[in-house]
């Protein structure tokens, strides 16, 4: 019997750039299990949609699906966009197994990725110590949302032995540019921003745009198509597709 077939599912942007990075993170997954049959779908304004890949999948034959959320928080989308699209989606095709994975989260491996991105960005700026760091997400009016971001945080800035603020684009303050002055308050002048966003977008280029007007010395690119996350995705695949076997 095949394994079931992987829909990886974001949320979705009008910033094209946004889908394409998707896209490039389900390559990924794809280059890890070129036996999987693996898909992106987007909830709103990507296509292409979650209804249309999963009706392409069932005319394909395909009787089992384990949806993985790329989601970061387990907010709104998480708690009710996600659930809602794959209720529909079972109703559609009775026949067809349609089995929600837990979102991609939050993990520590993901402070590599951040790393990462964040040397590339310091290499551009020509600088080789920090005073402080800032971990923007999007941000949530949930708060254990918000809570998860800040414990990532604060892992990170243990590891660095710096401070770390954690910075919100929408929903909760501070947002990048308050988190940025509140530490030059301080007298920190060298003061880097992380983007813990999965692709590049509205929230993001806002979040870069506070954060180096307020005086930050680099901001990073989001995490984007890294095999960390392509592992991470593979991982909650494993654990929805055994949540399919007959008990």
């Amino acid at each position: 019997m095949a394994a079931p077939a992987l829909v990886a599912l974001a949320h979705g942007s009008r910033d094209r750039r946004s889908a394409a990075t998707v896209k490039a993170l389900v390559d990924e997954v794809r280059a890890l299990r070129p036996d999987l049959k693996v898909e992106a779908a987007f909830l709103e304004l990507s296509k292409p949609d979650f209804h249309t890949v999963v009706d392409r999948l069932v005319k394909a034959g395909h009787e089992e699906i384990v949806v993985v959320p790329l989601l970061l928080t387990e907010a709104y989308h998480a708690k009710v966009d996600v659930p809602a699209s794959i209720a529909a989606a079972s109703e559609r095709h009775p026949h067809v197994r349609i089995q929600a994975s837990s979102i991609l989260g939050l993990e520590a491996s993901f402070l590599e990725v951040l790393d990462e991105r964040l040397r590339a960005a310091l290499a551009d700026a020509r600088v080789r110590e920090l005073d402080a760091l800032v971990l923007a997400a999007a941000g949530s009016s949930d708060p254990l949302a918000n809570q998860s971001v800040a414990r990532l945080g604060r892992l990170w800035g243990t590891h660095h032995r710096l401070p770390v603020t954690a910075a919100f684009a929408s929903s909760a303050p501070p947002a990048t540019g308050e988190a940025v002055r509140a530490f030059r308050a301080e007298g920190r002048r060298h003061i880097a921003v992380a983007s813990l966003f999965l692709a590049p977008g509205f929230l993001p280029d806002r979040a870069a745009e506070l954060a180096v007007e307020a005086g930050a010395v680099a901001v990073s690119e989001p995490l984007g198509a890294h095999p960390n996350l392509a592992r991470a995705v593979l991982a909650r695949y494993a654990v929805g597709a055994v949540e399919l076997v007959p008990v």
